[in-house]
């Protein structure tokens, strides 16, 4: 389930981050899930202990898993709203984005095709 691509110029933390919280807004992990030990996760992915627990402690503080002494950790009850929100701030990203591309002579046709072509399922990452 989970990988750590180690030719990435992301650290290995944020890969994990980043996959957690994508299993959650794509529904593969839901509220109450249970995650991977930090121990299972380290032995499983070749990664130090103190890595994994980076990554899990960052997630704790975003309100995404909470743990449970003696038990593990888990996905929190509003995991999903919370990582949606994340996602949505993404839209100024896509505003300056598109900024860029219009001053570079890509038209908004083309954008909008582009869009369409990844709502459909015929583009981009999925």
């Amino acid at each position: 389930m989970f990988f750590i691509d180690i030719l990435s110029r992301t650290p290995v933390y944020e890969q994990i981050i980043n996959q957690i919280e994508d299993y959650v807004s794509k529904g593969i992990l839901k509220s109450g899930d249970k995650i991977p030990s930090v121990r299972a996760l380290s032995v499983k992915l070749s990664v130090n202990p103190n890595t994994i627990q980076k990554a899990f402690s960052e997630l704790d503080s975003k309100g995404v898993i909470f743990s449970v002494p003696g038990r593990g950790c888990f996905i929190s009850e509003n995991a999903a709203e919370t990582v949606k929100g994340k996602k949505r701030e993404k839209l100024t990203d896509l505003i300056n984005l598109c900024s860029e591309l219009k001053i570079a002579g890509i038209t908004k046709e083309e954008i909008i095709k582009e869009i369409t072509a990844v709502y459909e399922n015929k583009g981009g990452k999925e």
